[in-house]
């Protein structure tokens, strides 16, 4: 079986009203995505999604005309693509779709088949007063979530932090909140300056007398001694971060002096699905978590979900949902049917071979950029 062509949809849902997340600069106005499919000779095709893909046109030929299935091979392309173009980690997901299909069986079955569901958090985005993210929260606890997370918003810390407290209060201690500060990295256009260890470890302690489960990318990566800190200065709290570190060296180096508690790298933004899963298994050989970022789109999602439930992390799995602003529905728009997390807060993969995607093909045709 040899690769006959890799395709890229880049498809554009506007978005009305926009999405004002916390870690933007200005309001969302519309949600890409980019599908990748990889064809072969044989019938099967491969479907990826989560990163943009933009410039993955001067390596196409890298990969046309080699076997799907040599995905070492393909890992090690794609690295070398790091140092020329973009993360093209979608490729990846892509192949191991590809190959969970030839193998008739689920991506986390090929991964270690650990589990076949984990526990879900609501993963909130947008910036609310104490009283609105109270009713959210309460909204997908009766869903069945038993978890949320809730981000910091830098220009306005005593606000958000009153929301932690008020989600706390309502929901009481059994509730398990994580919060997220966003200082680890910075979208495109902003250009603020990364936080501080002082003002930071401050915000860190109004935290911990909350009960928060994990605090989420507390300071810029090159501070490891800082993560190390906090950690050191708050026991019985978590420190998280890795969601877009992209250097698996880095990685190694915070697993080997201990310096986190929670592991994020996602799949399809970060370091791939092979090296997420060798980092994953060193991290969990410590005793420490692997629970990546899946802010994507559902296909981004199911291919952290298969890792995450192949080498057994968790303990939670973070669902992006924040109603009435962000949905499955906006998320997962390229798809024929949205994720749902079941009545029992529980996001099971999908007992089909692959990654289990199913492309919803009109949506595709209507959204895709031209």
């Amino acid at each position: 079986m040899k690769i006959t062509d890799i395709t890229l949809d880049r498809l554009r849902l506007p978005l009305e009203p926009p999405l004002h997340a916390a870690w933007d600069p200005e309001p969302r106005r519309s949600f890409d995505a980019t599908i990748v499919r990889v064809h072969t000779d044989a019938g099967p095709v491969g479907v990826g999604s989560g990163d943009t893909m933009d410039g993955f046109e001067a390596f196409r030929d890298l990969f046309v005309g080699e076997d799907p299935l040599a995905i070492a091979r393909h890992v090690r392309t794609l690295e070398g693509c790091l140092h020329h173009g973009a993360g093209y980690w979608p490729l990846e997901a892509a192949l191991w779709d590809l190959a969970g299909q030839v193998a008739g069986l689920p991506v986390a079955t090929l991964f270690g088949g650990t589990l076949d569901r984990v526990p879900a958090y609501a993963s909130f985005c947008v910036p609310r007063p104490p009283s609105e993210r109270v009713e959210v929260a309460r909204q997908v606890a009766e869903e069945g979530f038993g978890a949320v997370k809730i981000r910091i918003d830098r220009d306005r810390v005593d606000q958000s932090i009153a929301a932690v407290s008020a989600v706390r209060a309502a929901l009481g201690e059994e509730f398990t909140i994580m919060v997220d500060l966003n200082e680890s990295w910075r979208t495109a256009g902003d250009i603020a300056p990364g936080a501080d260890l002082v003002t930071t470890r401050r915000i860190v302690r109004r935290l911990a007398d909350l009960d928060v489960f994990w605090v989420e990318e507390p300071l810029p990566y090159a501070d490891a001694d800082g993560f190390r800190t906090l950690r050191a200065e708050n026991p019985g709290l978590r420190i998280a971060a890795g969601e877009m570190q992209r250097s698996v060296p880095e990685i190694l180096r915070w697993i080997e002096r201990d310096v986190l508690d929670v592991y994020q790298m996602d799949v399809v933004l970060s370091v791939g699905m092979s090296r997420a899963r060798t980092l994953a298994e060193l991290a969990l050989l410590r005793h420490r978590a692997f629970t990546p970022h899946s802010w994507t789109n559902g296909i981004g999602m199911l291919a952290n979900l298969h890792v995450v439930a192949g080498v057994g992390g968790g303990p939670w799995f973070e669902f992006p949902y924040d109603p009435p602003d962000w949905t499955p529905a906006r998320r997962d728009f390229p798809l024929a049917a949205p994720l749902t997390v079941g009545g029992d807060g529980m996001l099971a993969v999908p007992p089909v071979p692959g990654l289990g995607v199913t492309l919803d093909e009109d949506a595709v045709a209507r959204w895709r950029v031209r």
